[in-house]
């Protein structure tokens, strides 16, 4: 199975782990890795990924999150195509980043977009051609 976790997806284990929401998202965003490591699931990567990752402030986490880029059977590149298709999720009402997020992996062939982003998940209704879930909501759907 091919997924894509968002930038918010690989940053979760590093926010206020205080918040149970935080913490469970955490706990299956790292069983996801895990399931990456093991060969279950199959990672898509971005050149969005990688852009917003260098913007990191935090060099030591950008570092850890870039590691993840070896675990990848697609690493989708800027095209034409890649930002007409973005371009449609913009005027849809995604972000500027998210729409060329949700491109990348669709040019990926990505069952599942992993995100924890409120605004993305809030329109997840809006792609048919992929599932678009929280770290929770994948691990329940994945596992029953």
């Amino acid at each position: 199975m091919r997924i894509y976790l968002d930038n918010c997806c690989f940053n979760r284990p590093y926010d206020d782990q205080l918040h149970l929401r935080i913490q469970l998202e955490t706990e299956a965003k790292l069983r996801i890795q895990d399931d990456i490591r093991n060969g279950s699931h199959h990672l898509v990567w971005s050149y969005i990924l990688d852009y917003e990752n260098k913007k990191n402030p935090f060099d030591e986490r950008a570092e850890l999150i870039f590691k993840w880029r070896k675990y990848a059977v697609a690493d989708i590149s800027e095209s034409k195509y890649l930002l007409s298709m973005a371009k449609v999720f913009l005027e849809g009402g995604f972000k500027k980043y998210d729409s060329l997020h949700i491109a990348c992996a669709l040019m990926g062939n990505a069952e599942y977009f992993i995100t924890t982003d409120d605004g993305i998940l809030r329109k997840s209704n809006l792609i048919d051609k992929m599932q678009i879930i929280d770290p929770i909501g994948f691990i329940k759907e994945v596992l029953s």
